[in-house]
């Protein structure tokens, strides 16, 4: 059994019917994801048109029935600030939610699962795996 977080480009490219998640998760696996997923899928939630937001409405929540969600805590909060030490000292930008993500992943002993390999390569105690 693997402990797993979602990146939101897996399960935004799951919607579209562009990823597999069986293949990425197997039936046993503990799967999660971030506080910031969740906003970042509710955004999207509301930035749909009418013809879409009753589909995506349905897509999250079946997801966040789904899968737990981690919050942003005093333990992701000090992984996330290492994190940012660390990108800041390499002089290569990444996005802010990414970094959440990760941190999140990180605090937590979850491997992170992205279809993302710019935003996650490279840091510092997050186990990736791109799908």
């Amino acid at each position: 059994m693997a402990r797993l977080i979602l990146d939101t480009s897996v399960l935004v490219s799951a919607e579209r019917g562009a990823a597999d998640l069986e293949q990425a998760i197997g039936d046993q696996d503990d799967v999660a994801v971030s506080a910031v997923t969740v906003a970042e899928l509710e955004l999207g939630v509301l930035l749909g048109d009418a013809r879409r937001r009753k589909a995506r409405r349905s897509y999250v929540d079946r997801v966040l029935g789904a899968v737990h969600v981690i919050p942003y805590d005093q333990k992701v909060a000090l992984r996330h600030a290492l994190l940012m030490e660390h990108v800041r000292g390499e002089g290569r930008a990444r996005g802010a939610h990414d970094l959440i993500i990760a941190a999140t992943a990180a605090a937590t002993g979850r491997r992170l699962v992205s279809r993302d390999r710019r935003a996650f390569t490279d840091l510092p105690d997050v186990d990736l795996a791109i799908v």
